[in-house]
C-alpha cells in the first residue's frame, strides 16, 4: 500500500465523517470510495477506532495549519478573530458538511477513547487560538479570555449545525452577524 492510498482513505473517511459522523465509518464503503478492497484498509489502520483517531488528528491538525494561515495572512489580532467564522462557513460550502469534529463530539458516547482524545485537541486548538488572539486584541481580561473564547467557539459551531440542518448559508450567515451585533465576536 502506497502513502497515495493512505490519502486517499483519510480523504474519503474526512467526508464521510463529515457527512455521517464516526458511525458512518465504514471500511467497505470507503474501500469503494477508494477503488482498493476492504482488507486493504487494515494494512494503515487496523481497527475503525484507528481511523477515527487519524482522520479527526488530521482534521485538528489541517484546521492549526488553516488557522494560522489567517494569522498569517490578517493585519492584526482583530481582522484574525474576524475571519474565524470563514473556516466553518467554508466546510458548509463543501456539500453542506459539518465539521469533522463537532459530529464526531455529538457521538461522544461511542467513540473509542483515542478518537475522543483528538476530538477534544480539536476543540482545544480552536479555544486556544480564539484565546490568543483575544488577549492581544485587547478583547478579554486574563481571566476572561478561556470562557469568551470557549463561548466563541461553541457559538460558530452550533451557528453551523443550525444551518446544516436547513441546508442554508444564509442561516450561518445571520447567525455570525447576530453574534457581531451582540458582541461576542468583533464587527
Amino acid at each position: 500500500m502506497t502513502t497515495n492510498s493512505r490519502e486517499a482513505i483519510l480523504a474519503a473517511a474526512k467526508a464521510t465523517a463529515q457527512a455521517h459522523g464516526y458511525g458512518g465509518l465504514n471500511f467497505r464503503q470507503l474501500a469503494e470510495a477508494v477503488g482498493i478492497k476492504a482488507a486493504s484498509i487494515h494494512y494503515h489502520f487496523p481497527s475503525k477506532a484507528d481511523l477515527g483517531a487519524a482522520v479527526a488528528r488530521r482534521y485538528w491538525e489541517d484546521t492549526a495549519a488553516a488557522l494560522d494561515a489567517i494569522s498569517d495572512e490578517a493585519a492584526d489580532p482583530l481582522a484574525s478573530l474576524r475571519r474565524y467564522p470563514e473556516i466553518f462557513r467554508t466546510t458548509l460550502e463543501s456539500g453542506n458538511r459539518m465539521c469533522l469534529c463537532s459530529f464526531m463530539a455529538a457521538e461522544t458516547d461511542d467513540l473509542p477513547e483515542a478518537v475522543k482524545a483528538e476530538v477534544l485537541a480539536f476543540a482545544d486548538v480552536n479555544v486556544a487560538w480564539l484565546g490568543r488572539h483575544l488577549a492581544a486584541a485587547g478583547l478579554a481580561g486574563t481571566e476572561a479570555v478561556e470562557a469568551r473564547a470557549r463561548a466563541i467557539f461553541a457559538a460558530v459551531a452550533g451557528a453551523q449545525l443550525m444551518a446544516r440542518s436547513r441546508a442554508d448559508l444564509a442561516v450561518y450567515d445571520a447567525l455570525i452577524g447576530s453574534y457581531r451585533a451582540a458582541g461576542l465576536l468583533p464587527g
